[in-house]
């Protein structure tokens, strides 16, 4: 017969560790699934479940028994996810570090989400938007090379690349996922 939650919290509270293992395993995957909504990496998303259930051990002595664990579960993985991606929100601003030990993990995560967001953007392109920026930027061609691959003229072929980067910029800046002065952003659409 399976243990009730509030059994084996009652058993953590008494020192079991078996106890503890029986509650990560039972809702590990709930953890993990709102943790790799937030972060949109596996191996991100595994970190802060870890830190979810690291977090649950220290303060699962304050947790009412007569309560449904899950939200409050929901709600630590949540505000871990939330903390992480703010710091990194941050130093990207300011650009100072906020926590240098953590320097490379939060660039990478970093390098995800920039990478992910502008794929986002990119997807909402024309398609000869998109296929000119991916050829520009993601397999080095000149422009050249891309009006032929396109079959359109030179003009067009840079046209295409230039529109495609403004509109991924505008969406980067209405999501705030990029911060920039106004007139970089009018620099860049000038050009």
């Amino acid at each position: 017969m399976e243990e009730s939650t509030a059994f084996l919290i009652e058993r953590h509270r008494q020192n079991d560790p078996a106890a503890f293992e029986k509650l990560v395993g039972r809702y590990h995957s709930l953890v993990f699934g709102v943790c790799m909504r937030f972060m949109r990496h596996r191996q991100d998303a595994e970190d802060m479940t870890q830190e979810t259930f690291s977090r649950l051990a220290r303060y699962l002595s304050r947790w009412d028994s007569k309560r449904p664990i899950e939200p409050w579960l929901v709600t630590i993985a949540g505000n871990r996810c939330r903390t992480v991606l703010s710091r990194h929100r941050h130093e990207v601003a300011t650009g100072v570090p906020v926590e240098p030990a953590a320097d490379r993990v939060q660039e990478k995560i970093a390098a995800d989400s920039l990478r992910e967001e502008v794929r986002l953007a990119l997807a909402s392109q024309p398609a000869n938007h998109r296929q000119a920026f991916e050829l520009f930027h993601e397999q080095s061609m000149s422009y050249a090379e891309i009006a032929n691959q396109l079959g359109c003229p030179l003009g067009t072929a840079k046209t295409w690349v230039h529109r495609a980067r403004v509109a991924i910029m505008d969406q980067l800046l209405q999501r705030e996922v990029v911060v920039a002065a106004k007139s970089l952003v009018a620099a860049e659409v000038k050009r």
